[in-house]
């Protein structure tokens, strides 16, 4: 695709994102709004119903605490951002993705309804520490940090990647040091960011120019970025990364850097989580679990069993 077109694509892509109210994600990688993913093919969004068909399980909805088993609801704030994980389809308002399916699918299972409120991906953690919110999603990648104020219940397995210009140079990025003297650009916020800026000294420890971290709260923006040059590389998720670059010419995955358990999101010490860990491995028996990833395209990232809240993945 000629630069001409290449950038005025992706300027319809940030419109349509800056239209969309608090739209910002950190961990997942912007693509064109309202862009397919799965089986649905390039350029739709997947529609097929994997969740309507799933029953409650009355021992998964016994682990509950009796307040919530009574009140029947629970708060929810969602990061949205893009397919895969979470985005709002052509009307602007409707969402959808893997995270939408996994938490109504997991509602259902506990039979529950869940106050679905969008919220910025920087701002959820903060907020479930101080009681906002019961549970939020927004490929939460669980680290040893987070795991010291956040409780978390797994659901897929993603992580960090990197994405380039086709007419890039870099070829595989095993080490952080093969960065050096580029622009890096991320997501604000993100695990990311966070793995970026711990590693700067690595670039002046090998006598090199360090990498610079350009960081950005929406990820549209970041993707505009890599187009008009002022990144030379995007470090983001690997699921995401992958669905993007399916989606628009010009753009390469590089390779996966390094893996993460993903999970739904609690304020530490949360009596929620067994609820929770035990609606997701019901939906593995039952086949929701693996109708969701296929669905939108991210078979590789199933896990085994749910987990609470375990060590980071070396």
């Amino acid at each position: 695709m000629p630069r001409t077109r290449q950038t005025a694509a992706f300027a319809l892509i940030t419109v349509a994102a800056l239209t969309l109210t608090a739209c910002g994600s950190g961990d997942p990688a912007a693509a064109p709004s309202g862009a397919g993913a799965g089986s649905a093919g390039k350029g739709k969004t997947p529609t097929t119903d994997v969740v309507s068909s799933v029953r409650k399980s009355d021992g998964a909805a016994k682990l509950l605490p009796e307040q919530v088993r009574a009140a029947g609801t629970l708060s929810l704030a969602s990061s949205v951002g893009a397919p895969p994980g979470a985005f709002y389809q052509e009307d602007g308002r409707t969402l959808a993705g893997a995270d939408i399916d996994f938490a109504d699918a997991v509602a259902r299972k506990l039979g529950l309804k869940l106050k679905r409120e969008v919220a910025s991906f920087e701002a959820i953690l903060p907020a479930l520490g101080s009681g906002k919110y019961d549970l939020g999603t927004g490929n939460f990648g669980v680290t040893d940090e987070r795991r010291k104020t956040i409780d978390f219940v797994t659901y897929i397995n993603d992580g960090q990647g990197f994405a380039v210009r086709e007419d890039s140079g870099l070829k595989k990025v095993t080490d952080l040091t093969q960065l050096c003297g580029l622009t890096v650009g991320t997501g604000a916020g993100t695990t990311f960011e966070a793995t970026l800026e711990e590693n700067k000294h690595l670039c002046a420890d090998a006598g090199k120019k360090a990498y610079e971290v350009k960081t950005y709260a929406d990820q549209a923006a970041v993707w505009i970025s890599l187009q008009q040059g002022r990144s030379d590389v995007l470090m983001s998720t690997i699921n995401g990364l992958r669905y993007a670059v399916s989606q628009q010419e010009g753009l390469r995955f590089l390779n996966e850097y390094k893996r993460l358990d993903v999970g739904f999101a609690f304020k530490k010490g949360t009596p929620l989580a067994p609820a929770f860990q035990a609606a997701v491995n019901g939906l593995k028996e039952d086949g929701t679990y693996d109708r969701i990833l296929k669905k939108w395209g991210t078979s590789e990232s199933a896990i085994e069993t749910s987990q609470i809240s375990p060590p980071e993945i070396g």
